[in-house]
């Protein structure tokens, strides 16, 4: 099959393509044929050697595509099934899954958009709802609203009848504010931390300065989550804050959870640009989700 690997670590110019065998399953797995992939932000960091791993190494984290094996304990999915899973290595035209972490895909979805959810919207998910115990009324501040997780991250707030408060670019505002912003903050030209109190979950998704200053903006017995840095817990304590950081661990009960949401359109995908899969466009994607400030998400399309 093919596939597109690194060999060395550095630069996107490392992504190239190879042949390679079909992976083999497990009982508890299911072999998926890759129709789409997404783009993550951890894609490009392990390419760059930040979070080592053996070399060659076949990135990706989320996969959408047609079930062709199932592993002989899988019982609930079966050949030919359209489903959408957080795995990993899925730069390839096939991967595998535990079953757990596959879901058939809702109806009104397509593959490339089926892809662009497992792992952000299993990110967002836990960090608002399990993470950050989100109820109806909260008053949540969602930091780069404009990106994979945090786009997201306010549909769900939203669901759940939040007010929400995010920042991005100028750009960005008539964006946010279609998918339910209350309050946008162009993070250039405002300081958020002076025109927002009293709220009750800061989502953190930048860290350095902007999570320091989130704090400030957080009533007591409000929540920090960060997904990038671990908030300063003495400070915390001092304000009567729970300070969290966290990295996700798919569970199948959320991915279904996010695909009820999806079915009904309580959430969309916001899939911004689509790559060919060949080693220039994979690069081309790397390059873009390095350089920041992308909107939605980037997704492959393989077959």
């Amino acid at each position: 099959m093919k596939a597109i690997v690194i060999e060395e670590f550095g630069s996107a110019e490392q992504l190239k393509e190879v042949d390679m065998p079909k992976p083999s399953i497990k009982e508890h797995q299911v072999l998926i044929e890759v129709r789409a992939f997404s783009i993550n932000a951890i894609d490009w960091k392990r390419r760059s050697g930040k979070m080592g791993g053996n070399l060659p190494l076949v990135l990706g984290g989320d996969v959408a595509g047609i079930i062709s094996e199932v592993g002989a304990n899988v019982t609930d999915l079966k050949i030919g099934d359209r489903v959408f899973a957080n795995a990993a290595r899925t730069y390839a035209e096939f991967t595998k899954a535990r079953a757990e972490v596959t879901v058939k895909i809702p109806d009104n979805l397509s593959f490339e958009e089926a892809a662009s959810i497992p792992l952000i919207g299993q990110t967002a998910w836990e960090s608002l709802v399990e993470q950050g115990h989100l109820q109806a009324g909260d008053k949540v501040l969602i930091h780069a609203g404009a990106g994979g997780v945090g786009s997201l991250a306010i549909q769900i707030a939203k669901h759940f009848n939040a007010y929400v408060a995010a920042t991005a670019s100028e750009k960005n505002r008539e964006f946010l504010i279609a998918l339910g912003v209350d309050r946008f903050i162009d993070y250039k030209n405002e300081d958020f931390e002076q025109v927002l109190t009293d709220f009750d979950l800061v989502l953190d998704l930048i860290g350095g300065e902007t999570q320091e200053k989130s704090f400030s903006v957080l009533k007591k017995g409000g929540r920090l989550i960060s997904l990038v840095q671990e908030p300063d817990q003495k400070k915390a304590n001092s304000l009567g804050i729970t300070g969290t950081h966290f990295s996700m661990s798919p569970t199948g009960e959320r991915l279904k959870e996010l695909t009820e949401l999806l079915a009904y359109g309580a959430i969309k995908p916001i899939v911004t640009q689509t790559y060919a899969f060949t080693e220039e466009d994979l690069r081309k994607a790397h390059e873009q989700i390095e350089a920041g400030h992308t909107r939605g998400k980037l997704v492959v399309k393989v077959n």
